[in-house]
């Protein structure tokens, strides 16, 4: 089976204002870097098409979903909150990003793919229930995680994210269903602020402090994840890939490079072989310098496919 990227160029034409972090020019410099080092060698591309209500309401409540709609914008900017606005090519962007994960768990759980990386935007891991909030608008990787628990042969997922943010909308959503573990590591104290101090035994958070490196995130993970992965078994792992714990993120503190977003992807792809049959589903998140971005995701698809 080849690994599928799931990537669309009308994911370009969401905009913010101008000199916004989260803009086309991400996605495109993923792409054109993939393109010109050869990274899709092996990988099969591919356009999503728009996810379904039904999806979105197993993680979003309707009366927001009925907002977020009517909001959509014919021309100029609907701000949202004080960094988060739709343009006129929002909401279909936002669309595409969560049918990636739906279309990615279908082709998984089918057993037609066993990796699949969805190279979209605007990311999602922000998003709460009733909340758009940090650049986000649709939490897709809980779309996604919602979809496998709700297909009959998979009662337990993971959602592993590594993005320099906390992970606060997956936990939201998921802190009290005990059949989706949640681990996020992220810059602590930093934005959003919100659900990192959230107990549950299926919820993970890793606060690292600014100027964590290397050495110290490997061993975070390694202390924190492992066993939560041990005794969750996890039938499907999803990630959360940030890349804004790149030492040259412009809004990040972290000092994480190339090769420590390689390790864990290692780290999280054995994990699946031993608990998952091999699958794993990823999304990108954040990642604003676009040359570190773009190499990050290489890496990051490398070592998707061993």
């Amino acid at each position: 089976m080849k690994p599928i990227l799931f990537t669309h160029d009308d994911c370009d034409a969401h905009r913010m204002h101008e000199g916004h972090p989260e803009r086309p020019e991400r996605r495109q410099a993923v792409m054109r870097h993939l393109r010109e080092k050869k990274g899709l060698e092996g990988w099969e591309v591919r356009e999503p098409g728009l996810v379904s209500r039904e999806a979105l309401e197993h993680v979003h409540d309707a009366d927001y979903l009925d907002h977020i709609f009517a909001a959509a914008p014919e021309e100029g900017l609907a701000p949202l909150d004080a960094d988060t606005a739709m343009s006129p090519g929002t909401l279909r962007a936002a669309r595409l990003a969560s049918g990636a994960l739906e279309e990615a768990v279908a082709l998984v759980t089918r057993g037609e793919a066993q990796r699949v990386f969805c190279a979209m935007r605007p990311p999602g891991h922000h998003a709460e229930s009733n909340a758009a909030m940090g650049f986000c608008f649709f939490n897709h990787v809980a779309v996604g995680a919602a979809a496998a628990i709700e297909t009959p042969d998979i009662d337990r997922v993971a959602v592993l994210d590594f993005d320099v943010h906390h992970g606060n909308g997956t936990v939201e959503m998921f802190q009290d269903r005990p059949e989706v573990l949640v681990c996020s590591s992220f810059q602590h104290p930093f934005y959003p602020g919100r659900y990192h101090e959230v107990k549950r035994e299926h919820i993970v958070n890793t606060p690292l402090p600014a100027g964590t490196g290397s050495d110290d995130f490997r061993r975070a993970i390694e202390r924190d994840w492992a066993p939560a992965i041990e005794k969750h078994r996890p039938q499907l792992i999803f990630i959360s890939a940030g890349f804004d714990a790149h030492r040259d993120d412009p809004l990040g503190g972290l000092r994480l490079d190339e090769e420590d977003f390689a390790w864990v992807t290692r780290w999280i792809v054995d994990a699946a072989k031993k608990h998952a049959g091999g699958r794993v589903v990823s999304t990108l998140e954040g990642g604003y310098d676009l040359d570190a971005l773009a190499s990050s995701v290489a890496a990051h698809l490398k070592e998707l496919v061993r």
